[in-house]
């Protein structure tokens, strides 16, 4: 199996890590045997983030040390025991999704550590779909997080994330109308029914008293037993009565 330690030396990228043993200290830095067939070089300014005076001070003889590789020249190797930053501005890009710790909360977001030199901040309007009050209603200080990266601005030296950007929206679809079945329905039928007949009953002739009277006796004049009354309002017997008699008179009897 292929490791870092055993790779040639040109295939060896920026920030690999290896393992390696100093071989010798100078006062510009060490040498260190990392198992490649160029010499790999720590200068005295990649030794630790705090300066260093004396490379014996840190460095001694046959340590191991871990280090990581910065740059590959074709004589050597230069190496460097600080790790190196996961991403470098000129590495980010908008798109790009990142892991890393929310570091500290406000209440217009949250910060986020992922390897760069300056965390990138999540607004509160990125923090999730819908409202979000403060950034604490969604996350706290050390919770591991993904993000894609908005907008990187170098001048700036900002970093706009996204975790809302990674969450697909959910749209609640609207309940399907119910329909009625059974006894309901049926007795709503009967309603529509009752209406229908009620409608066709009101839309009948209705006759007064005298229209009555008056087709009686043409009716009689006619010799017509059937008498066709229709709708008949409640009038008395005596003024029924009194319009017969009246018309009785009036029109010719057949004889």
């Amino acid at each position: 199996m292929t490791t870092p330690d055993s790779v040639p030396a040109v295939a060896l990228e920026p920030k690999t890590k290896l393992s390696g043993k100093i071989l010798k200290t100078t006062l510009a830095g060490a040498l260190v045997d990392i198992g490649q067939s160029l010499p790999g070089v720590l200068h005295i300014s990649q030794i630790s983030e705090t300066p260093v005076n004396k490379v014996e001070d840190v460095l001694k003889e046959g340590q191991e040390v871990i280090v990581w590789v910065k740059r590959v020249r074709k004589d050597r190797i230069e190496l460097t025991m600080m790790e190196p930053l996961a991403y470098e501005w000129k590495e980010l890009k908008p798109d790009m999704v990142v892991k890393g710790k929310v570091t500290r909360l406000e209440t217009y977001g949250a910060f986020v550590d992922f390897g760069a030199e300056r965390p990138g901040l999540i607004h509160v309007s990125e923090l999730a779909h819908g409202y979000v009050k403060t950034a604490a209603d969604v996350v706290k200080a050390g919770d591991e997080v993904e993000a894609k990266v908005l907008d990187v601005d170098r001048r700036k030296r900002q970093i706009r994330l996204s975790i809302k950007a990674l969450q697909e929206l959910v749209v609640e679809e609207a309940p399907e109308p119910i329909e009625h079945k059974g006894k309901s329905r049926r007795k709503g039928k009967k309603h529509d029914d009752d209406f229908e007949m009620e409608h066709e009953v009101s839309n009948e002739p209705q006759y007064t008293a005298m229209q009555i009277a008056w087709q009686q006796a043409l009716d009689k004049a006619n010799g017509k037993k059937n008498i066709r009354a229709k709708s008949i309002k409640s009038t008395s017997k005596e003024q029924e009565n009194l319009f017969n008699s009246t018309l009785e008179k009036r029109l010719p009897t057949g004889g």
